[in-house]
């Protein structure tokens, strides 16, 4: 059973060695762990503080491309290079390494194949007021949004399988937090959640450069995957606005046609009659994300056996020395 540990990184110099000399070296249950870093377009001595450290894979980006194409990436290299589990965390030793244990053991006694790390978010003394609340109200929306049960959506801190980690698809520019969690929701992935401990703060978060940016960033990203997923339930939902109103005013107007006739109402008609059809439309586009949706899943199906086939094919070429950097570029 081997696990591979990877710590997406932009310009982490100062608190990546932390992190790496917190994570553990043996957990009960597996065989092998390995490190990974995604460099992803850091200016800075990240690089070289992860080689010196001796961490086994590094996925280096030339530029900037945000967390989830990181993500994305470090796991195509963590299935190549034949991880059983995947542990994400943070840069920034929010986590405690020792937690990973907690991440890992559901997925090693087959209760989960996606372990999500609750923060204490109430007890966090680095968060705002209103931050707080912003957390919980974001991680409300995700469960609705998905038909689980995860309190702490955002968290970064989360295990994979590699049967789950062969079906995840990211398709937004921002986070794979929030995404994946939908995905695994509407696909049935087994996924819960454990409660885990965080260490204060060494940097402020470079996630969003400020408070409602994240939370616009979020809810977008929230109302996106909700539309890849289930395009029908929400533009039925969205016709309503303009076909229940539509459809009194021209009861009214067979009403008024009746008992006094229809002089002096078409006005309203004409404005129902526009109403109905913007419904029906609403109606119509969701008919035919459904019909996409459908369309999605058998790609995604396709995808999931072709990765599985190449990754599961792929020979790993071994080396003398385990402590050799293998360095991916992208």
């Amino acid at each position: 059973m081997k696990l591979i540990i990877q710590i997406p990184c932009f310009n982490e110099e100062e608190t990546l060695l932390v992190t790496l000399n917190d994570l553990p070296k043996e957990i009960e249950g597996i065989d092998e762990i390995e490190y990974m870093i995604i460099n992803d377009g850091s200016r800075d001595a990240t690089l070289n503080v992860a080689k010196n450290w001796g961490v086994q894979y590094i996925v280096n980006f030339t530029q900037n491309k945000g967390l989830a194409k990181g993500f994305m990436a470090g796991i195509d290299v963590a299935l190549e290079n034949g991880a059983d589990i995947i542990v994400n965390t943070d840069a920034d030793n929010q986590y405690y390494g020792e937690d990973i244990v907690k991440l890992v053991t559901p997925i090693l006694k087959g209760r989960a194949d996606i372990v999500i790390g609750e923060r204490p978010i109430d007890d966090t003394k680095d968060f705002s007021f209103i931050k707080k609340k912003l957390q919980h109200l974001g991680s409300w929306a995700v469960r609705q949004a998905s038909n689980t049960k995860i309190p702490d959506a955002p968290s970064g801190f989360r295990a994979f399988s590699r049967e789950a980690a062969l079906r995840l698809n990211v398709v937004n520019d921002y986070t794979y937090t929030l995404e994946t969690i939908v995905q695994a929701g509407r696909e049935k992935i087994p996924i819960i959640s454990v409660p885990i401990r965080t260490n204060p703060a060494l940097r402020s978060s470079r996630l969003a450069k400020s408070m409602m940016g994240y939370v616009r960033t979020s809810m977008l990203t929230i109302l996106r995957a909700y539309l890849i997923y289930k395009p029908l339930k929400f533009f039925m939902f969205l016709s309503l606005f303009p076909f229940m109103p539509g459809f009194v005013i021209t009861l009214r107007f067979v009403y008024l046609f009746i008992t006094i006739g229809g002089a002096g109402h078409i006005q309203s008609l004409i404005f129902a009659c526009t109403l109905i059809i913007i419904g029906f439309v609403c109606l119509m586009i969701g008919i035919l994300g459904d019909t996409i949706s459908a369309n999605r899943k058998i790609l995604q199906d396709t995808q999931y056996h072709s990765r599985k086939q190449y990754y599961d094919g792929v020979k790993i070429k071994k080396t003398d020395t385990k402590q050799e950097c293998h360095i991916y570029y992208r």
